[in-house]
């Protein structure tokens, strides 16, 4: 039976989704209070349910009892493997929810769904990094007569914060790695997208996660304080804001923190660099997802003597990006989360405007909709320039050499950055100059294959997502040391 098949009776219950909460193993199919909208009109959409701290102390609890239960390797590594599959087949059904209930196109949301199944058929195969290593003891003097080995065991109870702009592939880069690795999570979706990670839950179940490994609760801020603060979490993490980080590090205590928070991401185009194709790549990266990517190209750093005819070709790729309907096929750019955000962004570009900034095409907002935009001439301290605008928004600045535009590409935290040039040399010299979590050689910051270490320096985050080494992140090295009977021997002859 598929999922879209099997809908409960419940009036309550959206899209075909068994609960509107997934705690201690039972979905939630009555009491759905929180209701969730369409951002394109504020439509409501479904219900899923609030919880609150004593949901997330059963949540927590039963996930703690679950690890108790055997559940060997090769069985979590077949129950991701058939959960990729099963992704597959409902991709027409998680689509469907990705982008009624969040901000992405209907295409956006098809190319998540991929992406999902090939992260979670990454978590399977990232099993052999739970392998273990002998210990080298004859390397020291201390080490005679000893024997050991470690192998890599789970941390325990994870909670995941995972954000509204990829609801289904982040939760699937938190969970894969950590039920892989042994453990058992409990996720708090962001609110505008619970059913991304509910329909996620239950596609988990159907493959063989055993109950209570996996949880959903639903909720604000109030959730997330009961969950990250319970004594029974292990590990959070997190993607999103600095500020919630900020709150998340203060309050949970003496935990294991991984944490994903974005960064203003830069590009620098060299004199040398093909401009169509530095264009088109940073057209692409700045307005993709509404600009709504932790990826997304925010600044562009383009050699003078290129300037001009780089913003001009810039400029005509995003006037040509159609704004419309999610539904629309031949959509580019969809609605911001909410009418707020993108209230927000307008606010932030209207203060650089009036501090004497330029806009060659956009600076206009429609209810949620927020037209992709170019400036030039932005106020050094600007908002749009210093912080993530997180919204359809770009500002190219000419420098005058490769070593400005380095410094000033380093001047605000970033994931990844970006660097056109024919030349390769050039091109290494810089990237060793960049300080971010990756640099893109003839492409954009927004690069990532789900494979890779995926993360930044500074304040962009803490340890790196991307499977194997979230895996890792998840696991902790357990030694076995065995003393030699005589060697006990020659202790207690040595002390007589």
């Amino acid at each position: 039976m598929t999922a879209v098949a099997a809908v409960t009776a419940s009036a309550e219950v959206s899209f075909g989704l068994p609960g509107g909460a997934l705690v201690a193993g039972e979905w939630q199919t009555g009491g759905l209070t929180a209701e969730v909208t369409d951002p394109h009109d504020g439509a409501p959409v479904g219900w899923v349910a609030g919880n609150d701290a004593a949901d997330v102390d059963a949540a927590v609890r039963a996930a703690a009892r679950a690890l108790t239960e055997p559940w060997p390797l090769w069985q979590r590594r077949e129950a991701l493997e058939e959960a990729a599959r099963l992704v597959r087949d409902e991709a027409a059904w998680l689509a469907g929810i990705i982008h009624t209930e969040g901000s992405k196109t209907v295409v956006e949301a098809e190319q998540e769904v991929r992406r999902c199944a090939e992260t979670l058929r990454l978590s399977a195969a990232a099993s052999t990094v739970l392998r273990g290593e002998v210990l080298e003891f004859d390397d020291s003097d201390r080490g005679a007569g000893k024997r050991g080995w470690f192998v890599r065991e789970p941390l325990g109870v994870v909670a995941a914060i995972t954000p509204f702009n990829d609801p289904l592939n982040l939760v699937a880069h938190k969970v894969g790695p950590a039920l892989l690795a042994g453990n058992a999570v409990v996720v708090k979706p962001a609110e505008a997208t619970p059913h991304s990670a509910l329909a996620l839950a239950a596609v988990l179940l159907r493959a063989g996660v055993p109950a209570a490994r996996i949880a959903v609760v639903c909720g604000g801020g109030e959730t997330g304080h009961a969950l990250v603060t319970h004594p029974g979490v292990a590990a959070v993490s997190f993607t999103g804001g600095p500020a919630t980080a900020a709150r998340i590090a203060a309050e949970a205590g003496p935990k294991k923190l991984l944490m994903e928070l974005g960064g203003n991401n830069p590009v620098i185009v060299c004199g040398d660099a093909d401009l169509d194709a530095a264009a088109d790549a940073i057209v692409r990266g700045a307005f993709g997802c509404a600009g709504q990517n932790c990826l997304s190209v925010q600044r562009v750093y383009a050699d003078a003597s290129i300037h001009e005819g780089l913003l001009t070709r810039i400029t005509a790729g995003a006037r040509a990006l159609k704004v419309g309907p999610k539904t629309d096929r031949a959509t580019d750019v969809g609605p911001m989360i909410s009418e707020a955000e993108a209230a927000r962004v307008e606010a932030w570009v209207g203060a650089a405007l009036a501090g004497g900034a330029r806009a060659h095409t956009g600076a206009r907002r429609d209810g949620a909709y927020y037209h992709p935009t170019v400036l030039t001439d932005v106020p050094p301290d600007a908002d749009v320039l210093v912080r993530e605008v997180f919204g359809p928004v770009v500002t190219v600045v000419p420098v005058a050499s490769t070593a400005a535009a380095v410094a000033a590409a380093n001047s605000a935290p970033a994931m990844q950055t970006g660097v056109f040039t024919g030349v390769l040399d050039d091109a290494l010299s810089i990237a060793d100059r960049l300080h971010a979590g990756a640099v893109v050689v003839n492409g954009t910051s927004d690069v990532r294959i789900d494979s890779m270490p995926f993360g930044g320096f500074k304040g962009s985050g803490i340890g790196r997502e991307g499977v194997r080494f979230a895996v890792e992140a998840m696991s902790e090295p357990k030694s076995t040391i065995i003393i030699a009977a005589s060697q006990h021997q020659s202790t207690v002859k040595r002390t007589q």
